[in-house]
Formats: structure tokens, C-alpha cells, sequence
């Protein structure tokens, strides 16, 4: 059993990088099919294989045929044949796993993760668990001379592609479509990613980059810590029996000391049950991460997130891990990516992240879809075309109660389609998309865009749209987006946004757009974040996770 501790000694150590309803916008087809073209190269980018050299041991190699035989007895692994086959025909079947006849360290690296799965999140078994433990075992003989096992050494390799399938890719696509996540999946070749994994020495330190999104390890370690609190501590609601203020001192507010503590908000003296400026602080800290008003006040919103049941925010965190398995690693460019539930609009370049700001997504009725764009167009002063949906629910009806409605709200009809007027509104500072929209040509017409009604960005809870994305700061990133035509000064953008003629401008450097949807993640101080499922689509996630069942 010692020799079995022995190779489990070490763990990998990952380095990590550390919006159906909606305002209509027709894009033409040219614009749709370029793009199409650009998306295209972009994902191809993103599906370059990891590059891989080959491990070291060349000598002791073994009969292809040996492949046929493992796989007969073993079926379950025969959905990765052919990457078994390649990855052994480009090592002219040399043992991959086996150093001088002996087992190297890596072998005991993958072993453990793959005995630790609900480490990663998972809940998946493994195929064929008590093989694998008793071949690693037998491979470290106390009383004679160790030797090469071919069935070991096959075993590893095809365990090793169950793991890349379950941890770095997670899920299947018809999983993805089942919960409305059309983002692109990545795609990474495991094979060359293997080579590169036994090169490595799985050492605390050793840089090894795994191929998931950045925020899985911050997450996976958050996972591990609030398991350990769930396991220690019981979690009782906290009741204040009164609604506490600065200044208050009650037994309770130790008890909310303690728990703040406990989830590294607060830094002070636990035993103290004065309501002082530590404590506030302490709060602003937490209501930060959990998307609230950061008043440093024991509201009810505050003290209700804080009784939130461990169990529940360990789910939380395994569901984003697997949306994280599903996002590309990453992406040496300029992009946008817009977070649904935590209503964030953020700017990055590469690893970077340049800024942020508020935006406004779609209600609950009028989600906001979860998909990935090429900015290409920015539009000053644009007219508003009415998507029928809203013509007919919300237009006609007011219509019949004002016959001028259309001409108090700056609104125009220009005909008629499917046996409904075709509306728009003209430019103006009272126009519904504001002064300035961007667009990036979708099916699902979502699109970004000024807003006249500036008050809903200090709301905390933000879904107020009909499916398209308002944004808090339209100067700064029609700015950022126009950034490579110095031509497009402050005071030109300013100008063209107040113009009231439209005006749409080609972008030089066309930009991806991500819109996604993390309801725990992590931010730029290493501060784990939650956010309500404002489109309740955890629930559906996590039951397929949880019950080992979900379609990988």
C-alpha cells in the first residue's frame, strides 16, 4: 500500500490563465456571409492543436497488434481506437508511460485525477477503475525487478483520453444545445496534448497549461475550499430578529463576524459584536461579489445571500466549471465578452481585461441569447426598426388607444409586412437605441446599443430589454472600436452620435463578441463572484452533472 501512496503523491498543477426575443436589425446577406468568413478563421484558430514533443523513451517498443487485443478486452474504450493508434504510430510504438521499465511519475499524476474526479467537478465513473488500480499497483512489484506491462501502458494511454474528454472538452454538444449555449466549442487535439503532458516533469511549478478556459483552476480551487467548509461547518441561517445598523451591538452580529470570516470578507475580531466600520467594510466586500448595492448594510438581500446553503453554491461552482470546458482557451486578439448574469459588459485584448462597464440584457421573457459574433459596424445616430413582436404586442395596442402615437414617439411606417406596418424610429436623443448601436451580423438580430433611459444602469438587476444589449459607456467603445482609424477623434464621435442623420462606419479591425453566461466566476483580485440564475439555467446543468449521466 505504500508503494500505492507512493504514485499518488503528486498532482498535475495547472499554470491557467490567470442574451429569444429582440430589437430587429436585417443584416444583408453580403454582410452575413463575411461574417461567416471571418468566424470561420477565427475558429480555426482556436483549433490549432497544442503543440506536443515527442517524451524521450524510444528502445523498448511493442507490436501494434497489441492495440487490437487491449481493445478487445476492454470495449469501452473503443470510441478512442483511432486516437490511440495515432498516438502510438507517431511514437513508433515506444511505451510512453514507462521510463527503464519503470513507471514514470506522471503515471501516478494521472491516476490520482482520475480517482479524484469530483475534484474537477465531475461526477462521471471512469470505466474500468479497478483495472487501472490494480495494473498501477502490480507495476511497482516489491520482491522482483520491475518490468514493462503492456496492458498498464495501454490502460494509461486510454484512461488518459477518457480524462481529456471529461475534463478539458466536458460535455457533449447536444448538452450545450439543450441549455441554449451556442458559443463555439473548442477543439483540441489530445493526442498532440498527451506528448506534451509526458514531456512535462508534474511538479508544483512545472507550468503545464491545460487546455480549458482560465477561470476552470480558480474555480476548481474554490470548489475544494468550499467543500471543506461544507464538511466543517453547519451552515444555520443567520435570523438578526431586527434590521441592525452601524452602530448596533448584538450577539448576532458575531455570528455574522464569523461567517464573513469564513468566506475571507471579513479580517477582524470575530468575538467583537459591535456593528463597526470593519464589519461595513466587511459587507461591501460581499455584496460586491454577489452583484448587490454595495452599502455596507445588513439588508435583507445581504443576509439572505449570506445563508445560502454550501450545497448550493458548490453547484453553482461545478455548473460554470463545465460552461468553462466549453469556452476556447483563449485568444490573442482584441474581443468583447458580455456576462449575462452578472449584467458586465468587459473590453479585453488577449489575457488583458482593458475595462468594463454596465450593461442592460434581456427580461426573462425576452432572454438574451448566449452566442458568439464578429463586431463589424458601428452605427451613429441610427434609426430603431420595430421588430414585429413589439409592433404587434406593444404598438398597435397604443395605437388604438392614441391614433398619434407614432408621431409623438418620433416613429415613422414605411409599409407593410406580414400583415403588419413596417415601423421605425428616427434618429434623435429619444431614439429606443440611443445615439450609437453596434453591430455584429447574427441570426438571432442581437446587437449592442446606447439607451435613452440612463437610470437602469444604477440598478443592481439589469434584465430590462426585449433581448439586446444596452451599454453604459457607447462613446468609450464606439472609441475602442474605432481606435484604428485615428481619424475617428472624441470630438468626431461625439459629433456624429448628436448628428441625427445616420451614419454607418465599417470597422477596420473587426472585433469577436462573446456572449456568455457565468453565474460564479472569478475576478481580476482572485475574489470568487456569485450571481443569481436570472434565466434559471443552472438547475438543468446540474442535475446532469450531478446524476453521471450527462452525455459526454
Amino acid at each position: 500500500m505504500q508503494n500505492r501512496q507512493n504514485i499518488y503523491q503528486h498532482l498535475l498543477f495547472i499554470a491557467g490563465l490567470c442574451t429569444l426575443f429582440s430589437c430587429t436589425q436585417k443584416p444583408k446577406h453580403n454582410l452575413q456571409s463575411k461574417a461567416d468568413s471571418i468566424k470561420k478563421r477565427i475558429v480555426k484558430e482556436w483549433n490549432k492543436t497544442i503543440p506536443g514533443s515527442f517524451s524521450d523513451q524510444t528502445k523498448a517498443t511493442f507490436d501494434s497488434t497489441q492495440i487490437v487485443t487491449f481493445l478487445k478486452k476492454y470495449p469501452a474504450f473503443g470510441a478512442y481506437a483511432n486516437d490511440i493508434n495515432s498516438f502510438y504510430s507517431k511514437r513508433k510504438f515506444a511505451y510512453a508511460w514507462y521510463a527503464n521499465d519503470v513507471l514514470i511519475e506522471q503515471a501516478g499524476n494521472l491516476t490520482d485525477r482520475l480517482s479524484n474526479l469530483q475534484n474537477e467537478g465531475i461526477y462521471k465513473a471512469i470505466p474500468y477503475p479497478k483495472s487501472l488500480d490494480s495494473l498501477i499497483f502490480d507495476a511497482q512489484p516489491k520482491d522482483k525487478p520491475a518490468k514493462t506491462n503492456i496492458t498498464a501502458e495501454l490502460m494509461l494511454t486510454a484512461q488518459y483520453f477518457v480524462f481529456s474528454k471529461v475534463a478539458f472538452q466536458g460535455m457533449s454538444d447536444s448538452v450545450t444545445r439543450s441549455v441554449n449555449w451556442y458559443l463555439p466549442r473548442k477543439k483540441v487535439s489530445y493526442n498532440d496534448y498527451l506528448d506534451s503532458l509526458l514531456k512535462k516533469t508534474g511538479k508544483p511549478g512545472s507550468n503545464l497549461s491545460e487546455p480549458v478556459y482560465r477561470q476552470y483552476d480558480l474555480l476548481k480551487n474554490f470548489l475544494a475550499k468550499y467543500r471543506q467548509l461544507d464538511a466543517t461547518e453547519k451552515w444555520t441561517p443567520i435570523v438578526p430578529g431586527k434590521k441592525l445598523v452601524p452602530g448596533d451591538s448584538a450577539a448576532v452580529i458575531s455570528l455574522i463576524k464569523k461567517r464573513l470570516y469564513k468566506l475571507e470578507d471579513f479580517k477582524g475580531d470575530t468575538l467583537n459584536n459591535v456593528y463597526d466600520d470593519e464589519l461595513k467594510s466587511a459587507f461591501r466586500q460581499f455584496q460586491i461579489r454577489h452583484g448587490l448595492t454595495a452599502d455596507g448594510l445588513a439588508g435583507t438581500g445581504t443576509i439572505n445571500e449570506l445563508n445560502v446553503p454550501l450545497k448550493n453554491r458548490i453547484r453553482q461552482i461545478m455548473v460554470n466549471m463545465e460552461r468553462c470546458r466549453w469556452l476556447p482557451v483563449s485568444l490573442n486578439t482584441d474581443y468583447l465578452a458580455v456576462n449575462i448574469p452578472e449584467f458586465k459588459l468587459h473590453v479585453y485584448h488577449a489575457d488583458s481585461l482593458l475595462w468594463s462597464c454596465n450593461v442592460v440584457v434581456g427580461q426573462k421573457v425576452h432572454q438574451t441569447v448566449i452566442f458568439y459574433g464578429v463586431m463589424q459596424y458601428v452605427v451613429f445616430s441610427p434609426y430603431w426598426n420595430l421588430p414585429e413582436s413589439i409592433i404587434r404586442n406593444e404598438v398597435l395596442p397604443a395605437i388604438k388607444r392614441n391614433p398619434n402615437y407614432v408621431n409623438e414617439h418620433n416613429m415613422i411606417i414605411t409599409g407593410k409586412e406580414n400583415g403588419l406596418p413596417v415601423i421605425k424610429q428616427k434618429p434623435g436623443p429619444a431614439n429606443s437605441l440611443g445615439l450609437v448601436k453596434f453591430l455584429f451580423p447574427n441570426s438571432y438580430s442581437i446587437y449592442l446599443h446606447d439607451t435613452p433611459s440612463k437610470s437602469l444602469f444604477g440598478e443592481s438587476s439589469r434584465a430590462f430589454s426585449h433581448g439586446c444589449i444596452r451599454v453604459g459607456e457607447p462613446a468609450k467603445l464606439a472609441s475602442f472600436l474605432l481606435k484604428y482609424d485615428t481619424t475617428w477623434t472624441a470630438a468626431k464621435i461625439s459629433k456624429a452620435m448628436h448628428l441625427g442623420k445616420e451614419q454607418q462606419i465599417t470597422l477596420k479591425q473587426k472585433v469577436p463578441v462573446f456572449i456568455a453566461y457565468f453565474t460564479a466566476f472569478t475576478d481580476r483580485n482572485n475574489k470568487l463572484n456569485f450571481r443569481k440564475d436570472i434565466y434559471n439555467r443552472d438547475d438543468q446543468l446540474a442535475s446532469m452533472i450531478l446524476s453521471g449521466k450527462g452525455s459526454y
